[in-house]
């Protein structure tokens, strides 16, 4: 609910702003709301979902936010002819959505691992699993909201976060979210123009092929959700893995020896490997390896890794293509790729089909 007002916030106040300082402090308090949305969305979604259909649902999150691209793309185009004051209604117009989606937000149920767990309420729990299991029976679902009530039933000593019996999920959650960053995917998406205008094309043109990047993500995100539950998660970020490494290395091939040609299709290609793999992976994954009694910590956790390395990779890449041939780093990418494929192989667990209680039996924790 309150990611909404802070959208709202922020839209209304980006699109009056009367100075730069407004427009940055508008701009940060909806840069708070992405910040909660990315662990609240998955983590609610998680909790919410069937196990079957975990990792398409809590996907469609990803699925949103690439979707939702496109739709700002369009939005500005149509909006760009409005005069010098356009930017203001690129930024403005967020709050009809953002309206829209706080109203909504009346209608939803509370997650039931919180109204058991955290409100002690186990039939307010009971209600809202039955209304998310209909394919269930009553007596089912009294299993499964017993077994929800047992999983935060815990000595006391098994509260920190930081423990040796968290120790797995949090190494698996870390690595997953720097290897997410270190494939070069934010840095790529943010300067795409800048790096097509590299390879020779107009600035014209590479807005365009920009836009194809978008839609690139879009059809691959969406084939990643069609695939998660039917393949499991472990095996999309093995393919995801091996489309990295190959789109990658050709891309540091390409500017090695300044074959730009097809430059635009191993870019496609990387952002297909990206939303098949990754892109539908990461947030389906860090909202359900955590126990219920940390779920909300752990998700916390991934989602600052992913963001800190995000910012990072990010404000240093622009720089190093200043500095250095953009060959050597796409092949660091390409290289943190390889040792994200040999990681995946070795030490992810696949949790496909699995109830979050489950899980932690699986895991040990």
């Amino acid at each position: 609910l309150w990611i909404g007002v802070l959208y709202f916030v922020s839209a209304l106040g980006s699109a009056v702003a009367p100075d730069p300082l407004t427009l940055m402090i508008a701009r940060f308090i909806g840069g708070v709301g992405i910040g909660v949305s990315t662990v609240a969305g998955p983590l609610y979604i998680s909790e919410m979902a069937p196990p079957r259909h975990r990792g398409r649902l809590t996907g469609l999150y990803q699925f949103n936010l690439v979707f939702a691209i496109l739709i700002a793309f369009v939005s500005n185009a149509w909006l760009s002819g409005l005069g010098e004051n356009a930017w203001r209604w690129m930024l403005g117009v967020e709050a009809i959505p953002a309206l829209i989606y706080t109203l909504l937000c009346f209608r939803i149920e509370e997650s039931p691992r919180w109204l058991i767990l955290n409100r002690k309420d186990l039939a307010a729990g009971k209600a809202v699993l039955r209304q998310i299991n209909t394919d269930m029976t009553d007596e089912e679902i009294d299993v499964l909201a017993r077994e929800i009530e047992q999983s935060g039933q815990h000595d006391v000593s098994r509260h920190r976060f930081f423990s040796r019996q968290l120790r797995k999920p949090i190494f698996l959650v870390f690595l997953l979210s720097a290897f997410n960053q270190l494939s070069g995917i934010n840095a790529i998406l943010y300067f795409a123009p800048r790096i097509f205008e590299m390879t020779g094309l107009g600035e014209k043109s590479a807005l365009l092929q920009s836009i194809g990047i978008g839609v690139t993500n879009v059809i691959f995100t969406f084939l990643g959700l069609w695939m998660i539950d039917k393949f499991g998660r472990r095996t999309l970020l093995l393919i995801g893995s091996v489309g990295y490494i190959t789109s990658l290395a050709l891309c540091a091939w390409a500017f090695a020896t300044e074959s730009f040609t097809y430059m635009p299709y191993f870019i496609f290609a990387f952002i297909g490997s990206h939303g098949i793999g990754q892109g539908a992976v990461i947030w389906v994954f860090i909202a359900e390896i955590f126990p219920a009694r940390h779920r909300a910590h752990g998700t916390s956790f991934g989602v600052s890794v992913h963001w800190v390395f995000a910012a990072v990779i990010t404000l240093l890449f622009p720089v190093f293509v200043n500095a250095i041939n953009p060959q050597y780093i796409f092949g660091f990418f390409s290289f943190m790729m390889v040792l994200q494929l040999i990681w995946v192989i070795t030490k992810v667990p696949e949790t496909k089909g699995l109830s979050l209680e489950e899980m932690e039996q699986k895991l040990g924790i």
